[in-house]
């Protein structure tokens, strides 16, 4: 290595000058993926795969029995022998609840009963719906719902399923359904807050107010009660009691109120009782 002063006008300057080398040294190649994974210090080889993710079996809830699904009709009062006034739910059933197919351990990993609700035109279906029904040999029906049972003997596609058979007055029920969509609505109507003084000078009234501190933790938890959009989801009412059945009207009088307003599609299965028919354990 060389060192060469330059002239200049303020102090000695001193750049270093490096030899070339020389012509016959050694070229250099890019350095592949491969040729590191082939090498003894690179441990983890990066051409692998990852392992696939085991991914845990999804269980489903069991049903107390077959069920069978039903139109809203609206709500009444029903006056009994003894004189007791009792509010109740009228149920109607349009045509359907058949069986239109029935899933075993065997063949789909689970004992189910697949029940159809509700004759519609073969126009209102798509053409997948429409072969689905036909491989039963089942006419077109609009809704479909499983019922999960430990058995399914006795079932059998294209069977209609006779609701004197399944319930009787006095059976529990447990009823689900869609909500009464409200829209977006704020904290007061939706999560029942209170609202803040009208007069005295406040200008809170039904704003939400705090959501949470600033510095720690500096963020709203999750699942905060605020605005939002109410109604318009899945509700199951449980252990409700079956007061009438009228044969002649092809209706059923459940008492309480049930999800949903008048003309909603409901879902009636039997309720659901530790040590009746569910396991303590």
């Amino acid at each position: 290595m060389a060192t060469v002063s330059l002239p200049s006008t303020g102090p000695l300057i001193k750049r270093h000058i490096y030899p070339s080398p020389p012509s016959s040294s050694v070229s250099l190649r890019p350095l592949s993926l491969r040729s590191f994974s082939s090498s003894p210090l690179f441990g983890l080889s990066l051409l692998k795969s990852p392992k696939p993710r085991k991914i845990p079996p999804i269980s489903m809830s069991m049903e107390a029995g077959i069920g069978i699904m039903g139109t809203k009709l609206g709500m009444m009062t029903y006056f009994e022998p003894t004189g007791i006034v009792v509010p109740i739910t009228v149920v109607g059933f349009r045509e359907g609840n058949i069986v239109t197919q029935v899933k075993t351990e065997a063949t789909d990993g689970y004992n189910a009963v697949q029940v159809g609700y509700r004759r519609v035109r073969d126009r209102k279906l798509t053409k997948p719906e429409m072969g689905h029904l036909e491989k039963s040999g089942v006419i077109p029906l609009r809704h479909l719902q499983e019922f999960r049972i430990e058995s399914v003997d006795g079932f059998e596609p294209n069977q209609r399923l006779v609701l004197e058979e399944l319930f009787k007055e006095g059976d529990f029920v447990d009823v689900s359904g869609t909500t009464i969509g409200k829209g977006f609505q704020g904290g007061i109507k939706r999560h029942h807050f209170k609202r803040g003084p009208m007069t005295h000078g406040s200008k809170s009234h039904r704003a939400l107010g705090s959501i949470g501190a600033g510095t720690t933790p500096g963020r709203v938890y999750k699942g905060k009660k605020m605005p939002g959009r109410m109604g318009g989801t899945k509700r199951k009412i449980r252990k409700l009691k079956i007061v009438k059945i009228d044969n002649d009207l092809r209706i059923v009088m459940i008492k309480g109120a049930l999800p949903g307003k008048p003309g909603n599609l409901l879902r009636i299965t039997p309720a659901k009782i530790v040590g009746k028919n569910i396991p303590k354990s």
